[in-house]
């Protein structure tokens, strides 16, 4: 990772063109290394190959470039929710593969991923796209079973926690075969199920 880091920066003309863009996705590759807290403005100039100083026409602090990079990852998850969702023989199996797609952009986009849930951002996730990801997974719900929004909300949050749960564990090298018997993907899908399950048991 560091030596991809470092060609980044030296790349000519990397920073030529969008310097806004270069500096979120050096963010990005600096979240995915060394995590959500542990870059200064500083690191993400040096990557980008520009002065600290040009930095700031941009983001006035580390938070703001925290909070750009959240929107982008939330855009990108929406996205991987909704194209998981088309093209199933069932609305269930749709509901399914979007469990499966919230693993793979966890495991793939870790730099995403980190700040879409760093602490501190909460204000800058609201007014950007984290409510549109949301809604990809109650329109999943509402989908696959016959349920009032006012019923699919909660449940939806329910979901979520557990999926943020189990890409956590799965992030920390949980799931393998000395430590647990099942994989992330069935432990998500058996506890998704499950809860819709007891949700269209109270359904009235």
């Amino acid at each position: 990772m560091t030596d991809r880091i470092d060609s980044l920066a030296h790349r000519k003309g990397y920073h030529h063109g969008n310097l806004e863009d270069s500096l979120i996705e050096a963010a990005r590759r600096l979240v995915a290394e060394k995590g959500p807290s542990a870059f200064t403005l500083a690191d993400a100039a040096r990557l980008a190959g520009v002065t600290p100083a040009a930095v700031y026409r941009h983001f006035a602090d580390r938070t703001a470039l925290l909070g750009a990079l959240a929107g982008r990852g939330y855009v990108a998850f929406e996205q991987a929710l909704r194209q998981a969702l088309e093209g199933h023989a069932t609305p269930l199996e749709g509901f399914t593969a979007m469990g499966d797609a919230y693993l793979a952009f966890a495991r793939e986009e870790p730099g995403y991923y980190a700040a879409m849930f760093s602490s501190g951002l909460r204000d800058l996730q609201v007014k950007g796209a984290g409510p549109n990801a949301f809604e990809a997974l109650i329109e999943g719900i509402t989908a696959a079973l016959p349920l009032s929004r006012e019923r699919a909300v909660p449940l939806a949050m329910q979901i979520w926690s557990l999926s943020h749960g189990v890409a956590t564990l799965d992030a920390g090298g949980m799931f393998n075969a000395e430590q647990c018997p099942t994989t992330a993907q069935d432990t998500l899908r058996a506890g998704a199920l499950a809860l819709l399950r007891n949700a269209m048991g109270g359904e009235r």
